[in-house]
């Protein structure tokens, strides 16, 4: 009976732990560098946090996923990019909602063709935000697919089982592309 309160304690712990990390994550912004001086990922941040964020890695392009609003977290972003001089890009796509192959395609090249380093970013900075990551790193920057696709992994938030949220229609975005694109697991990992 004790080794098994012991793995329930350990269980517990594990849990404890991973929840602390994803709530320390998502209260500071969810901020992550991809690419050192190329690539960043982030959730929703205040005018204050972007600036922060811009000024510390001199971003010069800050793409939007969650799209044009009129509420004022919006404004505040675009605010703060314009008083900072840097190039503002909107991409509206939800993150319970796979992404066609042509939005998929669009989405690589608006990020293939925006100035470096950019700012990617979505509410969470999870789930769009990954499978952003996940298309860049393999299709502009060359990454190994299986590396690439810890982008969308728990580490950041994202929890792609779907019968648990609908995020996991980030991972069948990618799914589909890689099968129309002709992309392979290499197993490295």
């Amino acid at each position: 009976m004790k080794r098994l309160q012991r793995i329930a304690v350990l269980i517990a712990l594990l849990f404890v732990t991973a929840g602390a990390w994803l709530g320390l994550q998502y209260l500071t912004g969810n901020v992550h560098e991809v690419i050192a001086g190329q690539f960043y990922r982030s959730g929703q941040l205040s005018g204050a946090g972007f600036a922060k964020v811009i000024e510390r890695y001199q971003i010069k392009t800050v793409i939007n996923l969650r799209g044009a609003s009129h509420r004022q977290w919006y404004q505040d972003e675009v605010d703060a990019t314009t008083r900072l001089g840097v190039r503002h890009l909107d991409f509206k796509m939800s993150a319970l909602k796979e992404l066609t192959l042509d939005e998929t395609k669009q989405l690589i090249a608006v990020m293939r063709d925006a100035p470096k380093p950019l700012l990617i970013h979505c509410e969470g900075g999870a789930d769009r935000s990954g499978l952003a990551a996940v298309l860049y790193l393999q299709q502009i920057a060359g990454i190994n697919e299986d590396i690439a696709e810890l982008q969308l992994s728990p580490f950041f938030g994202h929890f792609g089982i779907e019968w648990l949220n609908g995020a996991h229609a980030m991972d069948e975005s990618w799914e589909k592309f890689e099968d129309a694109n002709g992309i392979e697991a290499t197993g490295f990992l």
